[in-house]
């Protein structure tokens, strides 16, 4: 479904021209779920925004479905059903969610209990008509993006670091619905960036970014334990993101 050619990639940072990305080759299948983990930095991060045409690489192709869209922009490439959902969600001050999700695709007079509200365990009486403000936590602002994403039903869809900046019983309720998702046939491929074991365990395979290249890709029981295992990368990503207090 997806393929990256030769990717590098290079930007202007503090320390001048940084090198981010290095002679990528990759190819992700339709209708899997891929992890893209590995050391803060790495690379994972910007890789995700290289297929989502947030980044445009310094060299290389992204292939869609077998069409070259490297010099197609984020709108396009949504057009054509790949779906990205930020690490930080926007906030939109008198944008209601319903709003939000009918602009997304999501179809009152089809769907008249709100699924993809429900799906991600908001409840549609309460939330439809609240906007998109400093009322909403930070874990219900990443279950409406989510939300959002859902209600577009994108091809392949792509979540950057889900779990940051919220609650465990909302990251519980975020596996709850990426399980969910993933076994429903129409779903589509999709690909999470996250250190998280619990969602590592939910993937066909997984891919360790590390250092702008690809350090390893396989199947959870071929390559979780192993990373797991790897005291430099448990020391600057295992579980550190997820907030244990409480969130409304």
């Amino acid at each position: 479904m997806i393929t990256l050619e030769n990717i590098s990639l290079t930007m202007d940072t503090d320390q001048g021209k940084t090198t981010i990305l290095q002679d990528i080759n990759l190819s992700l299948d339709e209708n899997k779920f891929y992890v893209f983990t590995g050391p803060n930095g790495g690379g994972k991060s910007s890789l995700a925004k290289v297929i989502m045409g947030i980044y445009k690489p310094d060299t290389g192709r992204v292939l869609f479905d077998g069409r070259d869209i490297t010099d197609l922009n984020i709108t396009e490439r949504a057009r054509l059903g790949i779906g990205f959902a930020f690490q930080h969600p926007p906030r939109f001050k008198g944008l209601t969610i319903g709003k939000l999700l009918t602009l997304a695709g999501w179809n009152p007079k089809e769907d008249l209990t709100c699924s993809v509200l429900k799906v991600v365990g908001l409840c549609p009486d309460k939330y439809l008509k609240r906007e998109i403000d400093d009322s909403l936590s930070g874990g219900e602002l990443k279950r409406i993006e989510i939300a959002s994403l859902l209600a577009k039903k994108p091809i392949f869809s792509i979540f950057d670091e889900p779990e940051a900046g919220i609650d465990l019983w909302s990251f519980t309720r975020l596996t709850e619905t990426f399980k969910a998702y993933h076994n429903d046939e129409a779903s589509g491929g999709m690909l999470i960036i996250s250190h998280q074991e619990r969602i590592m365990e939910l993937a066909d395979e997984i891919v360790l970014v590390s250092g702008g290249r690809i350090d390893r890709r396989g199947t959870k029981g071929e390559i979780l334990h192993r990373i797991l295992q790897d005291d430099d990368y448990c020391e600057f990503t295992c579980d550190k993101e997820i907030d244990y207090g409480q969130d409304s």
